[in-house]
């Protein structure tokens, strides 16, 4: 594209982002939500689950004080999805996010050898990433590294590096399965170098946020290996932390938490927790017991969630497809999850701080640009996360065909000055 296409191409852009000024919308693609239609595929959950006996396995009264690991029938449900014994699984509340906060908080203060003694705390963080991650982190005054990702987790050769020189790194993140939000999947390769590495730290760990174990969008289906096991193989049972929620399966603000990791760790953070609570909520875990029954009936359930988030994540390939090609096509890249909430975009250096304040001024609202990456700073102000789920299929429409114009606009700018 000359100069002279790319100034006139530029005064035809502007027109139509006045247009959308003009007239601007209330939408939102900032966070990963489900819609209102996924919600009603577990109304059930609430409405038609009935407990009908109000003892456990392990004969509790789930209506009564007790039962702090979890009750046996949801440890057992809840180690399918983390490939774990119901020795190595703890039950909790519905956020994953306050167990891994929890746990960080208790290897920082109270743990056998808190990390507070240190002189400073670092934790390796693959990004672009899940935000919370870093607000957790940041929130501590631990201090983040970022690790480039490859399309099959997190740079191994800078990890292993890092980890074997520097004692002050005590752990990392990681999203295994359809990573938050470039929706790769951790290599068998990665998990076995993760699982045995070398690090200076003696109490080096990995938390494991295993969100999307079961979120498939398409027939291929992806899964990390089993990190547990490897890490058991290469004498480093304690180093796995693994999380795992039905957020996103059932209703978020009612769902289920659990947490796979060796019977030593699972003990002591079972301390730790029975110095808050006695116990977590046993009949919402009996619920979920109930109404996911087993392996097979949630790969049912979790298809109808795929029935409605596909197409979402059809569309925006398709728009972004028929838009940025040809001479456009250096424009933006995206990627094609087969799972997970996410599609990321990667703009040109220096665009995507510009592109989400262009959209927000028209009134729709995207995840602040860069947010994927610790502390919010990315020096190539690259990164965009997209996320369609809560979206309307029509207003999905509207503002992606809008945020193409944004694209374009800043793009061109940037390009002629």
């Amino acid at each position: 594209m000359t100069t002279e296409d790319m100034t006139n191409r530029l005064e035809t852009v502007r027109a139509q982002y006045e247009l959308y000024k003009e007239r601007p919308f209330d939408l939102t693609l900032a966070r990963g939500i489900p819609s209102t239609e996924q919600l009603k595929l577990s109304e059930a959950l609430i409405n038609e689950t009935p407990i009908e006996n109000w003892y456990s396995k392990d004969e509790l009264d789930i209506r009564n004080y007790g039962g702090l690991f979890g009750i046996q029938e949801a440890r057992e449900l809840f180690g399918l999805l983390l490939d774990t014994e119901v020795e190595e699984t703890f039950v909790g509340g519905n956020s994953s996010l306050q167990l891994m906060y929890a746990t960080l908080n208790h290897l920082m203060f109270t743990s056998s050898n808190p990390w507070i003694k240190e002189e400073k705390v670092k934790f390796i963080c693959p990004s672009p990433g899940y935000d919370r991650h870093w607000f957790m982190l940041d929130h501590m005054g631990i201090e983040m590294i970022p690790v480039e990702l490859t399309g099959n987790g997190p740079d191994m050769e800078t990890v292993e590096k890092l980890v074997s020189q520097d004692p002050s790194i005590k752990g990392m993140f990681v999203v295994p399965t359809y990573n938050n939000p470039t929706g790769e999947t951790v290599s068998d390769d990665v998990v076995d170098r993760l699982a045995g590495m070398h690090t200076a730290a003696d109490d080096f760990v990995i938390i494991w946020d295993n969100a999307y174990v079961v979120h498939h969008l398409r027939d291929s289906k992806k899964q990390a290996k089993n990190i547990l096991e490897a890490a058991k193989r290469e004498l480093n049972p304690d180093r796995v932390i693994q999380f795992v929620s039905t957020s996103k399966m059932t209703l978020p603000g009612a769902g289920v938490a659990a947490i796979g990791a060796s019977e030593a760790r699972i003990s002591e953070l079972a301390l730790t927790f029975s110095k808050q609570l006695i116990s977590f909520d046993k009949l919402n875990q009996m619920r979920h017991v109930l109404f996911l029954k087993d392996k097979e009936t949630i790969e049912k359930h979790m298809a109808k969630h795929a029935e409605i988030l596909a197409p979402k994540f059809d569309w925006i390939e398709a728009i972004l497809s028929a838009y940025f090609h040809g001479e456009r096509q250096s424009f933006i890249e995206w990627t094609e999850p087969d799972g997970g909430y996410f599609v990321h975009l990667t703009t040109q250096d220096g665009c995507a701080t510009e592109i989400v304040e262009k959209m927000k001024e028209i009134g729709i609202e995207l995840t602040p640009a860069n947010a994927a990456y610790p502390y919010g700073i990315n020096p190539k102000d690259n990164s965009i996360r997209l996320a369609p789920s809560f979206a309307k299929p029509d207003d999905l429409e509207i503002a992606m065909e809008a945020l193409c114009t944004c694209i374009e606009l800043v793009t061109l700018e940037k390009s002629l000055n």
